[in-house]
């Protein structure tokens, strides 16, 4: 079997998984709220396992939380291909963004059994810890932690908000493992693209080439509390000083063609009347030339110390985290460009901008995305969406790439 072409492969089926659920941590605008490591993953975490296992494949579960669904292959010495994403949301994502991929990858495996077919290759559907960040921070802590990106404990010792650490709300809600997962082969991750440009262009899919590099900063501006009722001049407002800072993050992404961001804002005391003392806020920073993305983080600090001289506040501009550019597997690429031109899917070649669990499998593993589209590119909200016939076109396509992978005569 060198494509899914005879597979029963059911995009009503896979709909229907996508709104089942998005149930489970379901908010009353139509997200989902799963953060990792809180219960509401748990209950999806269950809620895959059991389907999954019914289907004949085997768990394993790693230390990090990563799950693995292992279905045999008639050749054993084979790697397995692997193909999944991950099931935890933003605090108000949508029903799509990660689940997209491992639902499809589950649909993969039904259709193999109900066919009753078998592939060389074992393959090993994933669900990946902690991709998006939300709530322990750096994001893809799961992937980053089986690829050897991050050290284990660097990421079991990674606390929330709330002084919670990861590896003891990890054992808390059951999910704490002793396996590791197998040496994969290859690896495939079905995303909505998260971006425009596949609706705008009429693309039904996207082949990814490669991801742009990303730098992530803290600032901490710090001044001195005022009375609200005290006169302006003099007035060391650390927040004042932080806000044309912020803006500037916009500004310098605009100059140099890149990405940037403040996601996060701070302000100490925090009371009506006063002025803050302190302020803090974070900044993404994204381009495709790392060159350009080290210039923006210059640009960064330099109006960080032109904004101290003039407000009198002290502004330290601190590296929080750092994932270089990352190339696609070119013979995976070609599978899936091969797959959406057998089956007649509009397709076309793209980078993403966005981080995935893909682009740290990538450093060890051959790897390949395929993107679908989201109506406006709208993602991380609750009113994020897509058609069933885009969710299908990513699900024939990564069948395709994933058997063509499995099957090859030249293994990975």
């Amino acid at each position: 079997m060198s494509s899914g072409s005879n597979l029963p492969l059911s995009g009503t089926r896979l709909w229907a998984d996508l709104h089942d659920i998005a149930r489970i941590g379901g908010t009353p605008r139509g997200g989902c709220d799963r953060q990792s490591l809180t219960d509401a993953d748990a209950e999806g975490r269950a809620w895959l396992q059991e389907r999954a296992e019914a289907l004949g494949c085997h768990l394993v579960l790693d230390r990090f939380g990563n799950m693995g669904f292992l279905r045999p292959g008639r050749d054993a010495s084979r790697r397995p291909v692997a193909f999944g994403s991950h099931l935890d949301t933003q605090p108000t994502g949508g029903k799509y963004d990660g689940v997209l991929g491992v639902l499809a990858g589950l649909e993969i495996m039904r259709a193999l059994a109900e066919a009753g077919a078998e592939t060389e290759a074992p393959l090993l559907l994933v669900n990946w810890t902690n991709e998006e960040g939300a709530r322990f921070s750096p994001p893809m802590q799961g992937s980053g932690a089986a690829m050897g990106v991050f050290s284990p404990e660097q990421v079991l010792d990674t606390a929330d908000a709330e002084g919670k650490r990861f590896g003891a709300e990890l054992s808390r809600i059951g999910w704490r493992g002793r396996d590791t997962l197998p040496e994969m082969g290859a690896y495939l991750e079905l995303h909505i693209e998260q971006g425009p440009e596949l609706e705008r262009g009429g693309h039904s899919v996207g082949v990814v080439t490669h991801a742009l590099a990303q730098r992530w900063y803290e600032v901490e501006v710090t001044g001195e509390s005022a009375h609200g009722g005290s006169r302006m001049e003099g007035r060391r407002d650390a927040l004042m000083a932080a806000a044309p800072l912020m803006a500037a993050v916009e500004e310098i992404a605009l100059s140099h063609g890149g990405r940037g961001t403040v996601g996060i804002v701070r302000a100490y005391p925090g009371s009506r009347n006063v002025a803050p003392e302190r302020a803090w806020f974070s900044v993404d920073t994204r381009h495709g030339d790392e060159a350009a993305l080290e210039a923006m983080g210059a640009a960064l600090r330099a109006r960080a110390a032109e904004l101290a001289a003039a407000r009198k506040v002290g502004v330290e501009v601190r590296d929080f985290w750092h994932s270089p550019g990352q190339g696609f597997d070119a013979r995976l690429r070609g599978f899936v460009r091969d797959a959406a031109a057998r089956r007649g899917i509009p397709a076309r070649d793209m980078p993403t901008a966005i981080g995935h669990d893909a682009v740290y499998v990538a450093r060890r593993v051959p790897t390949a995305m395929v993107f679908v589209p989201c109506h406006g590119g709208l993602s991380h909200n609750e009113a994020e969406s897509m058609t069933p016939e885009w969710a299908e076109a990513g699900l024939l396509v990564l069948a395709d790439a994933v058997l063509d992978a499995a099957n090859s005569q030249e293994p990975f």
